[in-house]
């Protein structure tokens, strides 16, 4: 019985992951988004100059940065939407993704800050600067760190065993089909949100919150297959990693950087220990 749910569901999964990855389909996203940015900005225009109202929109479309938010956080959802097709090729691979959005987040509020900024004029806009620099430093390092951690990461398999391998990734694929499913949830449920209230909620701490019961699962799925003490620590390490993301989307401007940058280094010092100590294994052996 468990069998058959792993097939179907690899079955179904590679189907998604097969669309996904295709370059029509790529295409398509790529100019779907162009033409949202665009309508985005001439709403914005015709909302500030009065020729047409949004009602509890208006709010957001007055502010002519309001499109570039629009752009960049429909290019988080799809980033958020890639991170499950990186699961079951890789943890590692599944928590640098992570991270990869954690940076784009930082861009992304950085460019809310520019629509806190009305008049230009240095005493009104000091916070906005300073939040903005905050964030486009964090991102930076974020994205040099994971530059590094890319380069020294070694993908081991979890085990020698040729079948008890394919399983496993057969079961980060069902669990890749339940992320998918929360994720719907969570769109559904911020739409809805959006309709009723005209403000949207950008639930990316609700989906990271997901995300570390899913690489609890992932750690609690790979004792079956090994009590390797490094493997199971690096496990372990990548979810304190995913819960420290999810703190660094709760906290207030400076301290989400922080966290966020002082994760990454984190997650690059245990690559660096991680290989020197798997090498030194090897050796001994």
């Amino acid at each position: 019985m468990v069998s058959r749910i792993l097939h179907l569901s690899e079955y179904i999964f590679d189907k998604f992951q097969k669309i996904w990855e295709n370059s029509k389909f790529n295409k398509f996203i790529s100019n779907a988004l162009v033409i949202i940015f665009v309508l985005s900005v001439i709403i914005s225009y015709l909302d500030r100059n009065k020729l047409i109202s949004l009602g509890k929109l208006d709010d957001f479309f007055s502010n002519p940065f309001f499109a570039i938010e629009i752009a960049f956080t429909l290019l988080l959802i799809l980033e958020l939407l890639s991170l499950i097709f990186v699961l079951p090729k890789s943890v590692a691979k599944s928590v640098g993704k992570q991270f990869e959005v954690l940076s784009l987040i930082f861009i992304r509020s950085g460019f809310k800050e520019i629509s806190h900024i009305k008049d230009f004029e240095w005493y009104t806009m000091t916070d906005s600067l300073i939040n903005l620099f905050a964030y486009a430093v964090g991102s930076l390092v974020i994205f040099v760190i994971l530059g590094f951690n890319y380069r020294l990461q070694k993908h081991n398999r979890l085990t020698d065993s040729e079948s008890d391998q394919n399983e496993f990734i057969q079961t980060k694929k069902l669990l890749g089909l339940l992320l998918m499913i929360a994720f719907i949830g969570v769109g559904i449920y911020d739409t809805k949100f959006l309709i009723e209230t005209g403000s949207y909620l950008h639930s990316f701490h609700l989906f990271y919150s997901v995300l570390i019961f899913s690489d609890i699962i992932i750690l609690l799925i790979a004792l079956r297959y090994t009590l390797n003490y490094l493997k199971i620590f690096r496990y372990s390490a990548f979810v304190l990693a995913t819960l420290l993301i999810r703190i660094s989307l709760t906290v207030p401007p400076f301290y989400n950087v922080i966290i966020g940058v002082s994760s990454a280094l984190y997650i690059l010092l245990l690559t660096i220990s991680y290989n020197y100590f798997l090498n030194d294994l090897s050796e001994v052996k």
